[in-house]
């Protein structure tokens, strides 16, 4: 059974394109394009569902046109709408260029001078040129952290965490 530990989330479905099944799909991360994936997986109901992927076509950076196999219908693409659209870590190409964004999503966060857990990532801004990590402390806070690569000094996959130098004062803000 697939785990949440074992995915990465890339996008939503949105509504359906047309009347033969296609439905638009918003991504956060192009993964399944760049290592040529034959399925992604649908969360449903809380479970996640493998589908296989008939055809897509890009519409724009963050829009993708996505057919998948045996829906076939409006109606069947409508009842897709929403569903949230992961990634398996195991397919993805975060060996051969470094971590996606997308990818660390749920990481934690570690202060590498004390050694202290700083939070759980649960979002990372990249819509400006200073990239920042919006993590939930554990006394349940929200803190934008820099995502400097200068600062970061370990990434260890296995453990899910993220070690970095925190910019001094950070943590009273």
């Amino acid at each position: 059974m697939i785990t949440p530990d074992d995915v990465f989330q890339i996008g939503r479905l949105g509504r359906p394109h047309g009347v033969k099944g296609e439905i638009t799909f918003q991504i956060s991360d192009d993964v399944f394009d760049r290592v040529d994936a034959e399925y992604l997986l649908l969360e449903l109901d809380g479970i996640l569902v493998p589908f296989f992927m008939e055809e897509y076509r890009f519409k724009s950076d963050e829009t993708v046109l996505m057919k998948f196999c045996d829906i076939d219908t409006q109606e069947q693409a409508r009842s897709l709408t929403g569903a949230k659209v992961y990634f398996p870590r195991e397919l993805s190409d975060s060996d051969e260029a470094g971590f996606g964004w997308s990818e660390i999503v749920g990481f934690k966060l570690i202060d590498s001078t004390t050694g202290r857990e700083v939070g759980t990532i649960d979002h990372v801004d990249d819509s400006t040129i200073n990239t920042l990590f919006d993590i939930t402390t554990p006394a349940g806070d929200s803190l934008l952290v820099p995502a400097h690569e200068e600062l970061i000094e370990k990434v260890d996959a296995e453990a899910r965490a993220i070690w970095t130098r925190l910019p001094e004062g950070i943590m009273d803000i």
